[in-house]
């Protein structure tokens, strides 16, 4: 094996976070100067047609000289949004009737397309050509 794979195997600390069909791994790595460097995985599950499944994953490195604008950053996003949407988790995959604000009182939207549903569509008639 090469010392490259092995470098990449050799974990020193490791966390692991579950939310749903992501699951997040923070794992300390070291360089083969000997320090230390922060991986942040994201491993997301799909199911294929035939009941089989397969892992989308998704890597960040993050090395000791960027930590403290990173965080800074990721502190700073994860507040604004709190501060405007608060700690409520809103979204329609946890509330099968959430209808945003702006769609309220208009005509039902495909989800795939934002295009009005065809059930909204009336039928014409049109004379022979």
């Amino acid at each position: 094996m090469s010392d490259q794979y092995m470098m990449e195997k050799e974990e020193i600390f490791s966390k692991v976070m579950r939310a749903g069909r992501r699951t997040y791994f923070f794992d300390v790595r070291s360089t083969k100067a000997g320090d230390y460097y922060l991986t942040i995985t994201e491993s997301k599950k799909f199911t294929n047609d035939d009941g089989s499944f397969h892992y989308k994953k998704h890597k960040i490195y993050l090395y000791k000289e960027d930590f403290i604008e990173f965080k800074d950053h990721v502190d700073e996003m994860i507040q604004y949004i709190l501060d405007e949407k608060g700690e409520e988790v809103i979204s329609e995959r946890h509330q099968k009737d959430f209808k945003k604000e702006d769609q309220a009182n208009t005509p039902e939207q495909d989800a795939d397309t934002d295009e009005p549903a065809t059930s909204n569509f009336t039928d014409v008639e049109f004379d022979d050509i």
